[in-house]
């Protein structure tokens, strides 16, 4: 096998080698390196111990108890660990027990995925103990030994599972997904950053429909996504040919963004509707869903402790998706529509509009009107100044209200800059001086 290794990877297998240590490439490292794909994450196990390592790279770091070292290579770090053996999982995520191992065999019985337990040494052949060769070339997700086994010891194991299936477009072999039904409880106890970092990955993915769906059949989503599931069997009316569950994830499948939150924001857009709906038949309704969908995706947020800005985004595009593309909208409507979303999402929020219409059963992406209101968007701002055009600033505020620097003080300017997009004549400083004292 021909394999052009960069200049760290081999300056690092020279080093170990030269000083008579066993030194491999392995994990997803040498699975993409099998796949022909670009490899991001270099990962290297060895039989030197973290103080070994450490004197054959003096600038590296250490301050764990699994035996990785972090090596510095031109402002990148990678991870160099010793071989390990481990015992016991009480929190269904880390080891309570590692121990060094002797061997390359040891370390690779305790992986998750046959073809992540691949190694490749510094002659470049391939340790493959587990068969993962062979699933590659069948594009099969198989846990290595008993998959029941590997899911207990780390539950997040589950979601990487679905996610790595879902990257590589692979399909989940039955007993691997046997033990992902019957285990998929366990992700309960597993974090919310953890499993917020798979999904995203997972929206981030050329097909993330297939990874909600297999998530959907195997009992993970609802798990990571009770709310969605809720959906599921809700029947629609009127314009709409499929259920709430499934025009979500149609909806997703639509989504010309390949933002991973405004992926997600398009798939639970209508999440509120299973909270809201009266009715039976064509007289189903979902009034004010849109008010409920912003509320739990807030909760979701939380739950999964999006960013500040994250959420902020994810939020905004869900809240108000259900805006009206209505062509005898005044200029002042079309203002509070942009001021209530934010200019830098706005292209966000017609992509979520785009997968909403497609995923209904419209054939068209968009309809003139929505076409039109989206050019009546840019040219209306041609006339709203920013906030700091207003004819006070911030320090006003803090002098006129009395109050130190902090959140007040953008709330403050934003209900003004609000004001005057409604009509640019208010933009004079004593009249805004006078709001400023009403909204103090």
């Amino acid at each position: 096998m021909k394999v052009d290794l960069p200049q760290f990877v081999l300056n690092i297998l020279n080093i170990f080698g030269e000083n008579k240590y066993d030194i491999f490439i392995v994990g997803g490292a040498v699975r993409d390196i099998l796949m022909k794909k670009e490899v991001h994450d270099w990962d290297f196990t060895t039989n030197a111990t973290p103080e070994e390592i450490l004197k054959l790279f003096p600038e590296g770091f250490y301050d764990n108890k699994f035996g990785t070292v972090g090596v510095l290579f031109e402002n990148e770090i990678y991870e160099i660990t010793t071989y390990r053996t481990e015992a016991g999982y009480t929190d269904r995520r880390h080891p309570d027990v590692v121990l060094w191992g002797k061997t390359l065999e040891e370390d690779l019985a305790r992986r998750d995925l046959t073809i992540n337990a691949l190694a490749l040494d510094k002659d470049l052949k391939v340790i493959d103990l587990y068969s993962g060769q062979e699933d590659i070339k069948n594009k099969l997700i198989r846990a290595v030994g008993d998959a029941n086994k590997r899911f207990n010891e780390d539950a997040l194991r589950i979601l990487r599972s679905v996610r790595i299936a879902t990257e590589l477009g692979f399909l989940i072999e039955d007993k691997t997904f046997g033990a992902i039904k019957e285990k998929a409880f366990l992700l309960s106890e597993i974090s919310g950053e953890r499993i917020r970092d798979e999904l995203l990955k997972i929206m981030a993915s050329e097909h993330p429909t297939d990874g909600v769906m297999i998530a959907h059949n195997g009992g993970v989503l609802e798990q990571i996504l009770p709310e969605l599931e809720k959906g599921y069997g809700l029947a629609q009316a009127k314009h709409h040919i499929h259920d709430v569950f499934k025009h979500s994830v149609e909806s997703l499948r639509s989504c010309p963004s390949s933002d991973p939150i405004v992926r997600l924001a398009t798939l639970l857009h209508d999440v509120g509707k299973a909270y809201t709906y009266k009715g039976e038949g064509e007289e189903r309704t979902f009034y004010n869903h849109e008010m409920e969908s912003a509320r739990i995706a807030r909760d979701i947020a939380e739950r999964l402790h999006f960013s500040k800005e994250q959420r902020e985004k994810f939020v905004t595009l869900i809240r108000w998706h259900q805006f009206s593309v209505d062509e005898f909208q005044t200029d002042k409507a079309i203002r509070r529509f942009i001021v209530r979303v934010g200019n830098k999402y706005l292209e966000d929020i017609f992509n979520v509009r785009i997968g909403d219409r497609l995923g209904s059963g419209c054939t068209k992406a968009e309809s003139w009107r929505l076409l039109e209101y989206k050019q009546r968007t840019i040219d209306v701002q041609k006339h709203i100044p920013s906030v700091k055009d207003l004819k006070v600033n911030g320090k006003d505020v803090m002098e006129v209200l009395g109050i130190p620097p902090g959140p007040r003080v953008g709330e403050v300017l934003s209900k003004l800059f609000e004001e005057i997009t409604e009509d640019v004549a208010k933009n004079e400083r004593e009249y805004l001086i006078e709001q400023i004292k009403k909204l103090g």
